[in-house]
């Protein structure tokens, strides 16, 4: 049977060292370089543009091969860019469960519920993409124009920025503990379910946003380092209205000048 535990009474590890409290993080943040390594080597080389989605979907291999090589690549951007933001509840999960029973195990198993749900994402999304693929094929109106689906993926993350479900999940995944303190139980199964749990709420806060990033890529670093940057900071902001309105105007306004068609945007600049 599962046992229930509050995280006051099994934080014992509170009473350690701070560099100690930090040290059991070290494997997370590792990753975390190591993602970020992975997208600087890509964008150097050249050879990220290789694992982008459009180029597996053009590519001469099998539909199945080329999603599995996109998940592969897509685990790099999973732990570069939303690890960062979701280290302070990684932290406080390592603390409480540090008393627990198979203590190792559960932290994986919680990490791996949370990449569990991101990947479906990335999955989902690839699919989807197949189809926007096919309907390019059959759409010659949109085929001339392939500014309209990056203009509306900016435009759709930055309308999410001011919907209720944004609000409810950047106020839960900012509270790190009270989201903890509710729903802490010891357990592998138990941290696998926290896990898929706060990537859920995760999922709910910066799905917009991802979706911007899969469509830069991996081998997009600067959108990759814009996007990790703005997560980060609406979940740290002091005044979080005013960062996810301002995060939510620009995103508005360069969807705008992306849908604008070439053509026009040199007329007016030349106006």
């Amino acid at each position: 049977m599962t046992q229930v535990a509050s995280p006051r009474h099994e934080d014992k590890a509170a009473q350690r060292p701070v560099l100690g409290r930090w040290a059991s993080l070290a494997p997370v943040v590792a990753a975390i370089a190591i993602a970020w390594a992975i997208a600087i080597a890509a964008q150097a080389t050249g050879h990220g543009r290789a694992l982008h989605h459009d180029a597996l979907i053009r590519a001469s291999v099998p539909l199945w091969a080329a999603l599995l090589l996109f998940v592969v690549a897509w685990q790099t951007m999973i732990a570069a860019m939303m690890l960062p933001s979701s280290l302070p509840l990684i932290r406080l999960y390592h603390r409480v469960s540090g008393a627990a029973p198979r203590a190792g195990a559960a932290r994986a198993a919680f990490l791996g519920g949370y990449a569990s749900v991101w990947t479906t994402f990335g999955v989902l999304a690839f699919v989807g993409d197949v189809g926007v693929h096919r309907l390019v094929a059959h759409w010659p109106w949109l085929a001339s124009r392939p500014w309209a689906i990056a203009g509306g993926a900016l435009v759709l993350a930055g309308a999410f920025q001011f919907s209720g479900l944004k609000d409810r999940c950047l106020t839960i995944c900012r509270n790190p503990g009270q989201f903890l303190f509710a729903r802490y139980r010891r357990g592998v199964g138990e941290g696998f379910r926290l896990g898929r749990s706060h990537g859920l709420f995760c999922l709910g806060c910066c799905w917009a946003l991802m979706l911007v990033a899969f469509a830069a890529g991996v081998a997009n670093l600067w959108w990759m380092a814009a996007l990790t940057a703005l997560m980060v900071a609406e979940r740290a902001a002091s005044d979080v209205k005013a960062a996810v309105t301002a995060i939510g105007a620009g995103l508005l306004v360069l969807g705008a000048l992306a849908i604008v068609p070439p053509h026009l945007t040199a007329r007016l600049l030349s106006a």
